[in-house]
């Protein structure tokens, strides 16, 4: 059967792209094997949480010592801390772990199978693994983190337990095995690994001067000449010429998270929530919202806000700038209204307070500025899909409430695309438990009066939506990509992402023609595909 889907460039393709930023490293010399643990990072920004729940960011992969090709790749529940080969068997011991920021440090002992490149999690309860080295075939120390602060308060985050675990064969040890009790040992005085040192090891096995890991592509666009236009982690925008070489890149400390393609210059939306120390302060940088040419990437300006904000667009051109302060998302507040010609706001309308869950909603090829606005006191319930005319005089206008179901849900915001004059939404249904299966949606709704056309749902949240008249494509964190008949929402196909037999997820998609779609990575890299009928 033909693939849906075929793969036909990758751009900004690198050694070791499927694990992100590496935390862990071990070489088996004589195996010709060398193992990495990574972090592919947050699906998180300021402005949009909607695509997080169910991920699983850290990662561990097996690549070849000669050619550097991924063999495979498992994912992992908490950040990975160690490695270690075992002296005889094809096995690597993994730690990981970390602290939870209130109490318990959390992790699992994996033992990955190196022929069959699955992995089993043997320690019963959960325990912050810090170091591993095997000391015979059979005998495998560890260093743990303490199970929680408990009686040494501060100082728990230099003490570890010195243990020796002992197993006649560790290929045979079962799922959850190994019993807490025997994983008392000597207290000793621990620093926790440095991950900028793994950092360095891998930039020195690529043997490419300057290497760095690439993570989360947030937006992509073709330009027309052509050329492609993404913003990434640490990466404020970049472009690929045709030929598959970058013509520019302006490096950021965070990166970009959103994009707008005007004509003559590119938008970018900039993250800015990194903590860092000036003097004997600690501070936020300011919110930037920059303007870049997209000839070679120069600055044409940047907005002074004041504060984080959201884009949303419309075809026309118009753009809105929406606050997205977490310190007032109860108290109502200005949103900017920039003209297609235009470079600051001209006028501002007011919206209730935003939050990263409830109210992104980014939607694509919109003819209107729609937004989510929630009840005025607690912004956050009852919330309805409102529009902003720019030449009216009046405030939002209600269109209809974001759930179409009675009695009403408490609904997530997510991504959406306007096709056939109708809306095509993503979302979840809030439950205090987590994302349920099946509670995550995509919905087509009548822009009159909300309709709901049709419904699929899924047990993962979508991280983009794109699409024509014909088909909706939806990519999920799951790393699944779905094609839906827009007419009816019908399944046309389902199709998991691979690059080079291993799997990527998809956080960014736009389709550039009827039989062509851009895809952005978390890994950092831009899938250049095809789609089949």
């Amino acid at each position: 059967m033909t693939a849906p889907l075929t793969v036909h460039r990758v751009l900004g393709d690198r050694p070791f792209a499927e694990i992100g930023r590496p935390t862990a490293v071990a070489v088996g010399e004589e195996r010709g094997l060398v193992v990495v643990g990574g972090d592919l990072g947050s699906l998180q920004w300021s402005g949009d949480g909607t695509a997080g729940s169910r991920w699983r960011q850290h990662r561990v992969g097996v690549y070849g010592a000669d050619d550097l090709r991924c063999r495979a790749v498992v994912s992992s529940r908490w950040p990975v801390q160690c490695l270690a080969f075992h002296p005889t068997l094809p096995l690597v011991a993994v730690g990981t772990g970390s602290y939870d920021g209130g109490y318990f440090f959390e992790g699992e002992l994996l033992l990955l199978d190196l022929e069959s490149g699955r992995a089993r999690s043997v320690m019963r309860g959960a325990r912050e693994v810090l170091k591993l080295e095997w000391r015979s075939a059979w005998a495998l120390r560890l260093v743990l983190a303490p199970p929680d602060e408990g009686e040494f308060d501060e100082e728990a985050h230099t003490q570890g337990f010195d243990v020796v675990v002992e197993r006649p064969d560790w290929s045979a040890v079962p799922q959850g095995s190994v019993r807490q009790e025997e994983l008392g040992g000597q207290q000793v005085t621990w620093e926790r690994p440095a991950h900028e040192d793994a950092v360095g090891a891998v930039a020195a096995l690529t043997g490419e001067p300057g290497w760095e890991p690439r993570r989360q592509v947030w937006d992509v666009r073709r330009l027309a000449d052509g050329r492609v236009l993404a913003c990434l982690e640490e990466v404020l925008a970049e472009a690929w010429l045709p030929d598959g070489r970058l013509d520019w890149c302006v490096p950021d400390e965070e990166g970009g998270r959103q994009l707008v393609v005007r004509e003559h210059e590119v938008w970018v939306n900039a993250e800015r929530r990194r903590v860092r120390r000036v003097g004997r302060e600690w501070v936020t940088p300011s919110p930037l919202i920059a303007r870049l040419s997209p000839a070679d990437g120069t600055s044409l300006g940047a907005l002074a806000l004041g504060f984080p904000a959201v884009f949303t667009t419309r075809r026309d051109g118009w753009l809105a700038l929406r606050p997205t302060d977490v310190h007032r998302r109860r108290d109502a507040q200005p949103v900017g209204l920039v003209p297609p010609a235009g470079d600051t706001p001209e006028a501002t309308v007011t919206l209730s307070g935003y939050d990263l869950f409830n109210h992104s909603f980014p939607v694509r090829h919109s003819s209107r500025l729609l937004f989510l606005q929630g009840d005025g006191r607690e912004p956050w319930r009852d919330k309805w899909v409102v529009e902003i005319d720019p030449y009216g005089t009046d405030g939002p206008r209600r269109l209809f409430p974001l759930d179409w179901r009675t009695p009403a849900r408490h609904l997530f915001g997510g991504p959406g695309v306007e096709v056939g004059g109708d809306l095509v939404h993503a979302g979840t249904v809030h439950d205090g438990v987590g994302l349920l299966p099946g509670n995550a949606f995509v919905v087509r709704r009548s822009l009159k009066d909300g309709a709901a056309r049709w419904e699929f749902t899924a047990d993962h949240p979508a991280t983009a939506v794109d699409g024509d008249e014909d088909t909706v494509y939806v990519a999920y964190n799951s790393g699944e990509l779905v094609a839906l008949n827009a007419v009816d929402g019908s399944v046309r196909w389902r199709h998991h992402l691979k690059v080079d037999g291993q799997p990527v997820v998809p956080l960014s998609l736009e389709l550039t023609d009827a039989d062509r779609l851009l895809v952005g990575t978390v890994d950092g890299r831009i899938l250049d595909c095809s789609i089949t009928p």
